[in-house]
């Protein structure tokens, strides 16, 4: 297996480095006590109160003796600790002094060190903190996520359907997983609706299957939008509305993402990644509204708006994996605005018609303070989708729910009863917060692996 993904804000194990103390308001007077006399003075005098990323720096003969994090009062969390690469000095190494909150200080530290620096360094180097122990899948998560953060910050003309092919191939390369990337004919004749969307553009569609596991084991599928870049085709989107499209293909980052997570947790599963690498451009030959477009599943489209592509890619995704009959089947997307004006950039929506899954989904979101919210799959709205001249329509011709008919296309593409996620994620920061600097993010994709670990829990594995 090759290095994970390098994280900034590590210091080494064997370094010298200052105690940080990370207390909540009501322990803050055992944390006196433990203090040396001027250090405990200095905290008082300063008013530190222990609030929510409260940070005071302790003096010592040398200057810098230790640091102080305020918790506040409610659980810590990742964010709690992802403020401090930044607010404690550039570039010096810190332990925790306690111990405690190994995995959340560990996670946090790393996401809020992390920059895209491609093409212009960070504006500072990032304080270090010495891994804790018992921190090591926090680790692995936040590398996961750091890889996912990069390819959704990259720019478009450097993050086409090729360059996001070949992360997949070099994901797997590293992980011992089978990569196969389809295109040409044999992407046309397989996946009809995924090649119409991707027909106009200088770079041409693929399609990725990463396939990793032991044969015995249960096959969870999962299926990422990866469009590199949304022009939004002849229905063109607005300057203002393509000035973050390259985060358009952040499901497929956040797939692969969780992908690399599940095999460095090598969890008891059979994995099948399905990406859609494509661009929605415009030309003389890109597909018009009122096209009708086969599917691989054999249904007919009608096309009402050449921005709903993302649902097109991924029908053809979906009718894919449900031929190798997953015991789970997952789609990530930033598929509609409609969820975003529903839930705001924070809150990926979820889809399914399994109250077990969804549980299973927000119940491992809210531990891993990676949160999401369900929406209806309403049937009443079913009718909306259809067409006179095709089997359905891409869009609904009503302004509203539209997160809700984005989601019921997907599922006709699934077969009934088949244990399925779709998730409508935005996969950006519009502004910087602790842990969470403004650019690509990947929503949902330590809810998305917590969930598949506890569903197959107990089931032998790799490694285990």
């Amino acid at each position: 297996m090759t290095q994970a993904f390098p994280l900034d804000g590590l210091a080494a194990p064997d370094e010298a480095a200052l105690p940080l103390h990370c207390v909540t308001p009501k322990g803050l007077e055992a944390l006196r006590a433990r203090l040396a006399p001027e250090a405990a003075a200095f905290l008082d005098a300063s008013g530190f109160a222990g609030l929510a990323q409260e940070v005071r720096l302790l003096p010592g003969p040398g200057g810098v003796a230790g640091a102080v994090l305020g918790l506040g009062e409610a659980a810590p969390t990742p964010w709690s600790f992802g403020g401090l690469p930044q607010a404690l000095p550039a570039g010096s190494a810190w332990r925790l002094a306690e111990g405690a909150h190994a995995a959340e200080a560990a996670l946090g530290w790393c996401l809020g060190a992390y920059r895209y620096t491609r093409f212009k360094p960070a504006a500072r180097i990032p304080a270090r903190l010495v891994p804790p122990a018992g921190a090591e899948r926090a680790l692995h998560a936040a590398a996961a996520i750091c890889r996912a953060r990069d390819l959704i910050n990259t720019p478009p003309n450097l993050m086409g359907p090729a360059e996001l092919a070949q992360a997949a191939r070099d994901l797997a390369a590293a992980h011992g997983a089978r990569c196969t990337v389809i295109e040409g004919a044999a992407l046309e004749e397989g996946f009809p609706a995924l090649a119409a969307v991707g027909q106009a553009s200088a770079r041409p569609p693929r399609v990725v299957l990463l396939e990793w596991g032991t044969p015995e084991a249960p096959l969870v599928a999962l299926c990422g939008k990866g469009v590199c870049f949304d022009t939004g085709g002849l229905d063109l989107k607005p300057p203002s509305s393509m000035l973050r499209m390259k985060k358009d293909m952040g499901g497929a980052a956040i797939v692969l993402g969780v992908a690399e997570l599940v095999m460095r947790l090598r969890l008891p599963v059979r994995l099948l990644v399905l990406v859609g690498a494509v661009e929605n451009a415009v030309a003389g030959n890109a597909f018009r509204p009122l096209d009708v477009l086969r599917t691989r599943a054999g249904l007919t489209v009608e096309v009402g708006n050449t921005d709903a592509e993302g649902r097109l890619v991924l029908a053809d995704l979906l009718a894919c994996a449900a031929e190798r009959e997953p015991a789970l089947l997952i789609d990530c997307a930033t598929l509609t605005g409609a969820a975003r004006a529903a839930l705001g950039p924070d809150l990926p929506a979820l889809f399914t018609p399994d109250d077990a899954l969804a549980a299973a989904l927000l119940s491992a979101g809210e531990a891993a303070s990676d949160p999401a919210w369900r929406l209806p799959l309403h049937n009443g709205y079913d009718p909306w989708l259809d067409s006179t001249v095709a089997d359905m329509n891409n869009v609904s011709p009503r302004p509203m729910a539209g997160a809700i008919i984005g989601a019921l296309f997907l599922r006709r593409f699934v077969p009934a009863g088949m244990r399925w996620a779709h998730v409508d994620t935005y996969a950006w920061n519009d502004h910087a917060r602790p842990g969470r600097p403004e650019g690509g993010e990947a929503q949902a994709l330590r809810a998305v692996t917590g969930a598949i670990e506890s569903l197959f829990d107990g089931i032998p594995g790799p490694g285990r």
